[in-house]
């Protein structure tokens, strides 16, 4: 009877262990995913910043463009 008592305890020792490796793989493969979003996100992000430097770049030559055509109007106008 007691090996059968030392058996059941293995059992259910055996199918905790079994569950754990379970939840963990499941939690590496979660990871794994929440990497890659994240990874897709940082480039969306610097994609982005890019985006506004060129954008802050061509308006701050629109605006020297127009001083300079103000200044030339201005000239005309003495």
């Amino acid at each position: 009877m007691e090996k059968m008592q030392e058996m059941e305890h293995f059992q259910l020792l055996e199918e905790k262990i079994e569950s754990l490796i379970r939840y963990v793989a499941g939690v590496k493969k979660e990871k794994e995913a929440l990497l890659e979003k994240v990874r897709i996100q940082e480039e969306k992000i610097n994609n982005l910043t890019k985006e506004i430097e060129e954008m802050k770049s061509e308006r701050d030559l629109a605006k020297q463009k127009i001083i300079s055509l103000m200044e030339k109007i201005d000239q005309l106008q003495i």
